[in-house]
């Protein structure tokens, strides 16, 4: 019975992790659509510091979606283990990549596909050799914990970091640079992870029939929770206005499971039982997800794909080699690259003019 137990358990966490990435990618999608929307009504944009998107019901939807997603993953980690739990999250970056090209027109060129296949490969790497997190049973272990001074010098850090992005960064790069509001979301993530990990203790505890609510360390967590979800949404919002949504779902991804593990391994010390493989994993992971995101944004606008490459190499073969044996090839990847930047052009006019006005001007009208 107890195997049997186990492996029911183990496909109900299964099931609601994968649940839990088709939400959270979806969630993407249907805000980037209600933000669209907005843009074609001229209304104030939430990258020009609007909120208007507060009444649009596409943005409502992603918003449940999400909140749905994060609860089916939050159930997950009851059900079956982190190690399953936490790299199936890539998922979300698929579902979204798939479904922005199919209702968003955006396209997601050769470097990019492999950059997210290495954020992800680089991120599940980490979290395979992360070591176990400190059992922590109740919220007097976890205010010992928050008082760390490790973790303390951590969090200060995080909220040193986070008040140069929005109030010295953000106005001077935010509309340019789409590392900058992803940036905030991600290192006040690290913190709103934190802060979900001690109020589930503290559910458990009043179910337990202990008295939480006299507890300040359970409403301090409550609030601190609330600010940084709130900053979390706004800045998201910002980013999936301005910048393409296929880069901002990987790059957000990474950033914030890279966060998250570093403030986990800070908070429960994880790092004094790792071992030579571990830290070898980790590191290896580490240097993957930064290959994955400079491929991601270094080459975002250059149109490569395999029949791009393919129609390449017969043009090339057609032509025969030259005297040098690079400028017939040079010349089929140039014209080539021409006639796919031309048919790139007619598509974003169709579908994505909005993204181009607002590269260059963030107007909110693109006519």
């Amino acid at each position: 019975m107890g195997q049997d137990r186990g492996k029911y358990d183990f496909y109900i966490g299964l099931g609601l992790a994968i649940s839990s990435s088709i939400f959270i990618g979806g969630s993407f999608i249907l805000k980037k659509k209600g933000l669209l929307r907005l843009a074609r009504k001229g209304s104030m944009r939430a990258g020009q510091g609007g909120h208007a998107y507060l009444k649009e019901w596409l943005w409502w939807a992603g918003l449940l979606s999400m909140g749905a997603g994060e609860g089916a993953n939050f159930a997950a980690y009851a059900f079956a283990p982190a190690t399953l739990v936490t790299p199936l999250g890539a998922l979300s970056v698929l579902v979204s990549a798939v479904l922005s090209s199919y209702f968003l027109v955006e396209r997601l060129n050769l470097h990019g596909k492999l950059g997210c296949l290495l954020s992800i490969l680089g991120s599940t790497t980490m979290v395979i050799h992360a070591p176990q997190e400190e059992e922590i049973d109740s919220l007097e272990d976890m205010s010992k914990k928050l008082v760390d001074p490790g973790f303390a010098v951590f969090a200060t850090f995080v909220i040193i970091v986070a008040l140069i992005f929005i109030f010295v960064v953000g106005p001077r790069h935010g509309q340019t640079n789409i590392l900058v509001y992803i940036t905030i979301c991600s290192v006040i993530g690290a913190l709103s992870v934190s802060c979900v990990k001690g109020l589930g203790i503290a559910i458990k505890e009043a179910i337990a029939g202990k008295p939480v609510l006299g507890n300040p360390l359970a409403w301090l967590l409550l609030l601190s929770l609330v600010a940084c979800v709130s900053t979390q949404i706004n800045y998201l919002n910002k980013a999936l206005d301005i910048f393409n949504t296929s880069l901002v779902t990987p790059i957000y991804y990474v950033f914030f499971t890279t966060s998250v593990l570093t403030c986990s391994a800070i908070l429960f010390k994880e790092w004094e039982h790792m071992g030579y493989d571990d830290i070898i994993g980790t590191l290896t992971g580490f240097v993957t997800i930064i290959v994955g995101i400079f491929l991601l944004h270094a080459f975002k606008d250059v149109n490569v794909s395999l029949a791009t490459l393919a129609v390449s190499i017969r043009k090339e073969e057609h032509n025969g080699p030259t005297s040098n044996g690079v400028a017939g090839h040079s010349h089929c990847s140039y014209e080539l690259l021409d006639n796919e930047i031309t048919g790139d052009s007619e598509a974003r006019e169709m579908g994505l003019v909005f993204d181009s006005v607002s590269r260059r001007n963030g107007s909110t009208a693109a006519s």
